[in-house]
């Protein structure tokens, strides 16, 4: 009899353990969405939406970041490294507002100039590199400068240029333009910056 009663007990024990300890559902950070000109909210500065963060996680704590998936090899192939491309006069760089990564109408004009010259030299690649200012965490900035890269790529794609001809990155805020610590070192710094090579 007393076998029973310890198997019983052990059996609600574990039925009891298991129920209590029952995973709470995955969450998971969300990637960043492709640019269509709305504003990239900071988690916990004031902003009317918040990102989507781990359950737990305290706002304006440095989300995980997932791996990007690896480009297709016929695409990387093809493709310079970075430190292959070079300025160019004829490739001017745009700029943007805080914490956002909208086209803005006056660099609208230069991007359209930058898409014309890039449609009349179809032998020239082009790369798009995304900065932002020193406000935020490392990884929020890299997720910015993607996205401020991502919009500039998307506006000369509608312009005529050729996706396969443009390559982008983002180096967030660790290649300022500027080092002084006001607003109007800050805006240099929130731009996409261009660089051209030859085919």
């Amino acid at each position: 009899m007393m076998r029973k009663y310890r198997m019983l007990l052990s059996a609600v024990l574990v039925l009891v353990v298991a129920t209590a300890c029952a995973k709470q559902p995955a969450t998971t950070v969300a990637s960043a969405p492709s640019p269509t000109g709305a504003s990239a909210d900071r988690p916990g500065m004031g902003g009317p939406t918040e990102t989507a963060r781990p359950l737990g996680q305290r706002p304006g704590a440095a989300a995980p970041t997932t791996p990007a998936a690896p480009a297709p090899a016929a695409a990387t192939a093809t493709r310079p490294a970075p430190g292959a491309f070079v300025r160019m006069d004829a490739l001017r760089d745009i700029h943007f507002d805080f914490d956002k990564y909208a086209i803005r109408p006056g660099d609208a004009k230069i991007l359209d100039a930058n898409a014309d010259w890039l449609k009349t030299n179809p032998k020239y690649l082009v790369m798009i590199e995304g900065h932002c200012d020193a406000r935020g965490t490392n990884e929020y900035n890299v997720v910015l400068g993607e996205r401020r890269a991502k919009a500039t790529l998307n506006y000369l794609v509608a312009r005529g240029v050729a996706a396969t001809r443009i390559t982008m990155v983002s180096y967030g805020e660790e290649r300022p333009l500027c080092a002084d610590r006001t607003e109007a070192c800050w805006a240099k710094n929130r731009r996409a910056q261009f660089l051209a090579q030859l085919r």
